[in-house]
């Protein structure tokens, strides 16, 4: 598969670069500028993300270009675009008028590959406060805007090519047509990256791999570990064991109806019931990042005995996804470690499982293409995200039956409504938190003091950035109501209007 490589120097726009790349049908890979991959002959170019640095801190990013400039496409974004000019001789310097947000080109190169097809006058979107002043010898100017004289630039005699806006962002109106200009007709990538050639690719994959050995794989009912099962079950058929956990923090009445849900479905499912476990890992636990591992080695640990139980089992399935393996990963600037996530890292040594992560590469919504072809019905696919920890994490204080059960009755009242609202294909995740805070109220000619929970719903395309959703009053009106008469326990419903970033889509 014709591949691109985009070096991360810390971004918060480089999942979107990539996201921009694969829409095109290419296909793409994020790596830490400082842990370059191999350089293989399907590599055919490489991208420099932003960052958050100056290129003339004392700790910025160095990236090693011996084998990349001059040797392959090489398209330097913002930072990126700034460094080269540095490393060449130029001068960078703070910007004397900030750069940020929307601004017109008005000087482009016809000439120039990259910016074949972008009209005089185009929108780009900058966001950076440091500017070129001066290029390095042999650098020629490819577009300008009325702030920015060296916009974009290529280094004469070679395939090297550096902008100073984003094109990967919506406010840049033909970004995508330039993202296109470099991967296919420069790069030569071909546009081959689709769920047709991904499914083909990965149950021959998945085949080689696994061999004649069995899986066992942990169901959850949603979309990525569903849509894993299916991939694993077309490649090795019943040799895959699965095994859906309750633990007792799923939605309600989740486990009996997922289970349902895969009977017409050709799988070897098998429920287990590990509520007490679970709630007995949790008692008194607070804190969210150990509630997460707490929750992640349960897991682990049921697996571990449910996989004894099946004789030669050597391998755990999981439906890990990209921005899970981005999110967990931590290098020297670019993406902090947000979260742990409890299918990210390895299984502890005791574990004699080997892990098949067989969606590691896609995106949310790439799962949920290749599930469409794979033929998954819509009910599933369609499924909002839902926390590997399940309620656990929007539970914010320790986890008890109790509290589930308050935040089970909220969820599925906010759920059901949205669905019957015609509202929940709209928003790409919703859900309840209950609060570690009570509040006064008056029900009846009674005084109450219970709990405040809060709803959020947004919208998103692979849930590393989101909005939050514009949900109707009247909607919210009618939900608020139902939830505060209908759950004992609760008195005060609030909406949560904040987005990613600054916020997550999660509190915990």
């Amino acid at each position: 598969m014709d591949t691109v490589i985009i070096l991360d120097f810390g971004s918060q726009y480089t999942q979107l670069i990539a996201r921009k790349i694969r829409e095109l049908n290419v296909y793409c890979e994020i790596h830490p500028f400082d842990k370059i991959p191999a350089l293989t002959a399907d590599v055919k170019g490489v991208v420099f993300s932003g960052s958050p640095y100056s290129c003339n801190a004392a700790d910025a990013p160095v990236p090693d270009m011996s084998n990349i400039k001059g040797k392959l496409p090489l398209l330097a974004v913002c930072y990126g675009a700034q460094y080269l000019a540095k490393w060449g001789g130029g001068r960078v310097q703070q910007s004397k008028i900030r750069e940020y947000g929307r601004a017109n080109l008005n000087y482009i190169d016809d000439a120039n590959p990259l910016m074949k097809g972008v009209p005089m006058g185009s929108q780009v979107w900058m966001s950076h406060g440091d500017t070129i002043e001066v290029l390095p010898e042999g650098y020629r100017t490819i577009c300008s805007t009325e702030n920015v004289r060296y916009a974009g630039y290529q280094i004469e005699g070679e395939q090297t090519y550096a902008i100073q806006f984003h094109p990967e962002v919506h406010h840049s109106t033909d970004g995508v047509q330039l993202l296109r200009n470099f991967v296919v007709d420069i790069c030569g990538c071909r546009q081959e990256w689709t769920p047709e050639s991904f499914i083909e690719t990965t149950v021959a994959e998945l085949k080689a791999k696994v061999g004649d050995d069995k899986v066992v794989l942990g169901l959850s009912g949603g979309v990525d570990s569903t849509v894993a099962a299916v991939l694993l079950n077309r490649a090795i058929g019943h040799q895959l064991h699965c095994i859906f956990v309750d633990n007792g923090l799923l939605r309600k009445n989740e486990f009996e109806s997922v289970l349902e849900s895969y009977k017409d479905m050709g799988l070897n499912v098998k429920g287990v019931d590990a509520k007490q476990r679970f709630y007995d890992v949790l008692a008194g636990v607070k804190d969210p990042e150990k509630k997460r591992k707490g929750i992640g080695k349960t897991f682990i640990d049921v697996f571990d005995a449910e996989a004894k139980l099946i004789t030669d089992a050597k391998w755990l399935g999981q439906g890990t996804i990209y921005p899970d393996v981005i999110e967990s990963s931590s290098v020297k600037g670019p993406s902090q470690t947000i979260k742990s996530h409890h299918n990210v890292g390895g299984l502890p040594d005791y574990m004699k499982l080997q892990l098949v992560e067989p969606l590691r590469s896609l995106f949310k919504d790439e799962v949920r293409r290749v599930g469409r072809q794979l033929g998954i019905k819509d009910s599933l696919i369609g499924r909002h995200p839902f926390p590997g920890p399940g309620l656990a994490i929007r539970i914010l204080s320790d986890v008890t039956p109790e509290k589930v059960r308050i935040l089970q009755e909220v969820d599925d009242i906010f759920i059901q409504g949205l669905r019957d609202a015609d509202l929940y294909d709209k928003v790409w995740q919703a859900g309840a938190m209950l609060l570690p805070v009570q509040s006064v109220g008056v029900m009846g000619d009674e005084r109450t003091y219970e709990s405040v929970v809060a709803l959020r719903a947004v919208e998103s395309v692979d849930g590393m950035t989101a909005d939050w959703s514009h949900l109707p009053y009247d909607f919210m009106a009618r939900v608020s109501n139902e939830i505060i008469n209908r759950v004992k326990g609760v008195n005060r419903v609030v909406y949560d209007i904040s987005s990613k970033p600054p916020a997550t889509i999660e509190w915990e």
